[in-house]
């Protein structure tokens, strides 16, 4: 029964991945206006059913609970990057609907697939033998947290102060900030695994952050409600609206991206505790979500339809 659904989900993706960019080519409506649903949603469904035929069950199907909270949290995650970019400016947003009420749903449905698509890409690679049995020689170092935290600080300092130049810096002051505090909580750090020796998961991570990185792209570009990026530098050989040396930012971004779920999982076993505090962190997302959604209107936002 399993199967032959997860069989149906992957033909039901392709039909719709055939008509929508058809209709996003012709300019029809709804395709053109909102690709991105067409294109992430059913790619979720599309590596839930390959995951599934070939481990015997669903990972975001079967867990409905976990895979809310992962697509709540997802928001939370992309909305910092999103703060950031309000001073950066490395992008904007063109083409999105005038209403408001229609258009803040609209970010918050496109922000929840970014960490499902990225870890559940890496989980199909490892469910199908990439990178299996891949491991290096165990390392002891007990001072690397210290080295990360002063990394982290520095690339966020140069990345704002310099970001003229040093915007790239974003993609790597995430992971050297957070990937200590992690370890510090007791929770799951990937440095700690390198070092360990465990590599797999690593390399699978580096390969999913740069097939979701070609996947957003590559569905961007026929868009009409799309991203285009205003980098100050590096405008050259692009790949859809990507230039090219921007997509070596996919890989490190996906590291950012489970460290950032990582120290969640941290923080939910370590300090929200209570049913209290879970609802007062919940509630503290809700209203960044709401003040991110009005920054991002008034600043990223280039123009409405």
């Amino acid at each position: 029964m399993r199967k032959t659904l997860a069989f149906l989900l992957i033909a039901a993706a392709l039909l719709i991945w055939t008509v929508s960019l058809w209709g996003a080519l012709q300019g029809r409506e709804p395709f053109a206006s909102h690709l991105y649903f067409f294109a992430w949603y059913p790619y979720l469904l599309f590596l839930d059913a390959l995951l599934c035929l070939k481990e015997g069950n669903f990972w975001l199907l079967s867990r409905p609970r976990e895979f809310l909270r992962l697509l709540c949290w997802s928001v939370t995650c992309w909305l910092v990057f999103e703060a950031f970019n309000l001073v950066l400016q490395n992008w904007r947003y063109a083409g999105l609907l005038p209403q408001w009420w229609q258009r803040w749903p609209g970010y918050a449905f496109a922000f929840a697939t970014v960490l499902p698509g990225i870890f559940l890409t890496a989980r199909v690679l490892a469910a199908w033998g990439a990178w299996q049995g891949a491991g290096g020689e165990s390392r002891a170092w007990s001072s690397w947290q210290p080295l990360w935290l002063i990394l982290g600080t520095v690339c966020l300092v140069l990345t704002l102060s310099q970001s003229h130049y040093a915007f790239a810096l974003l993609w790597g002051a995430v992971f050297f900030l957070l990937d200590p505090i992690c370890e510090l909580l007791e929770g799951k750090s990937l440095t700690r695994r390198w070092l360990a020796g465990e590599r797999q998961e690593i390399y699978g991570l580096l390969a999913a952050g740069l097939i979701c990185g070609l996947w957003w792209e590559m569905w961007n570009y026929p868009a009409t409600a799309k991203w285009v990026y205003t980098l100050p530098v590096f405008n050259f050989c692009k790949i859809f609206e990507m230039p090219i040396l921007g997509f070596l930012g996919f890989l490190p971004f996906a590291l950012e991206c489970a460290v950032m779920y990582n120290f969640y999982q941290a923080l939910t076993a370590r300090v929200l505790t209570t049913p209290s505090r879970r609802r007062w962190f919940w509630l503290g997302q809700l209203a960044f979500w709401l003040l991110m959604f009005a920054a991002l209107d008034a600043w990223t936002v280039i123009s409405f339809q």
